[in-house]
């Protein structure tokens, strides 16, 4: 796969998708089911420890699937208890983080995608001495709120990556699908993409949480802006949807999506899709536990405290053939 640019140093309420008994493996207490990427052996000697995510996930969204994935297998290896909790709105995922807190489990791992919601409880859970790294969005707001590192992609440049790649194209008119107002790593790259692209860039905002009407959303935008001949989704559900929006619109526009997952392998391979961005979420999992065990035991810091980069990488169907059966696993 192509590396394209990188950066240098970068409650309990019945809508909340909550796993927060787990253990190391992802599954209930003392029901372990094996890996998908292996790690068979024993666990690490270093005494048991209790560490938990948070994310901004809306239910059914596989990108925090490979995320947790990539935790699980740390988890395991580090003797780790992993705990998972999701809320796609701000104020419950900020609750879900205060009950980890009250738990005194020894690590959190957190999503910033609405950082001025976060800010106060990321804040207090430093001051609790429990260590906090952010993953995925919020990479700004990290250092200042006092996690020891955040791990994922600079949004900007993998935004920036788009544009350019969309030019190399030939495309002269993109609309790029925001699915969750006010997320701003999904602004960003948006922004990241009008900022290189030479042609032009329309923003959609959509309903994320609903499927249907997030297509039905695109499908009208298609018919009435015929001219739009690229179309940029933020997330590997939303290609799909893309996809079939476009079929019903009768739109010639590419489709171009962030973030993989088996079923956008499968439309790359078929060409429904152009390219895809991968940020690789299992290595965002997997290494933030890793860094929370190595600080509790050894008081590492990964990174120097400075963004740990996990993209962006561009995938066409040239990467097909390698990326299958990881996808199919669950890692990619």
């Amino acid at each position: 796969m192509r590396t394209t640019r990188t950066a240098a140093a970068l409650l309990a309420a019945s809508t909340l998708v909550v796993l927060a008994g787990c253990s190391s493996s992802g599954g209930k207490e003392g029901d372990e089911k094996p890996s998908a990427a292996g790690g068979g052996g024993e666990s690490a000697k270093t005494p048991r420890l209790k560490i938990a995510m948070v994310t901004h996930s809306g239910e059914g969204d596989t990108f925090w699937d490979i995320v947790q994935s990539g935790a699980e297998v740390a988890a395991k290896k580090d003797n780790v208890q992993f705990l998972y909790a999701a809320a796609p709105e701000a104020k419950e995922q900020a609750q879900l983080v205060q009950t980890y807190i009250d738990q005194d489990v020894d690590g959190i791992v957190v999503t910033l995608a609405k950082p001025e919601a976060m800010s106060d409880v990321v804040k207090k859970a430093v001051a609790a001495g429990i260590p906090v790294v952010t993953i995925n969005s919020g990479a700004e707001f990290s250092e200042r709120l006092g996690a020891l590192s955040h791990i994922g992609q600079d949004e900007s440049v993998a935004g920036e990556a788009v544009g350019e790649e969309l030019n190399k194209r030939g495309k002269k008119k993109a609309l790029c699908v925001i699915h969750e107002q006010g997320n701003v790593s999904l602004e960003a790259r948006c922004a990241g993409v009008r900022k290189t692209f030479k042609g032009s860039v329309e923003n959609l905002n959509v309903e994320g949480t609903n499927m249907p009407a997030s297509t039905s959303s695109i499908e009208a935008k298609l018919q009435s802006a015929k001219d739009i001949d690229a179309v940029v989704t933020l997330g590997a559900p939303f290609a799909a949807a893309s996809v079939k929006a476009k079929a019903g619109a009768g739109s010639g526009a590419e489709v171009n999506t962030f973030d993989l997952n088996e079923d956008v392998v499968k439309q790359l391979k078929a060409g429904d899709i152009g390219f895809a961005v991968d940020q690789q979420p299992y290595l965002q999992g997997y290494l933030a536990i890793d860094e929370l065990w190595l600080n509790r035991t050894n008081l590492n810091v990964i990174g120097g405290g400075k963004p740990i980069l996990t993209g962006p990488a561009l995938v066409t169907e040239k990467d097909v053939a390698a990326l299958e059966k990881l996808t199919a696993d669950g890692t990619r």
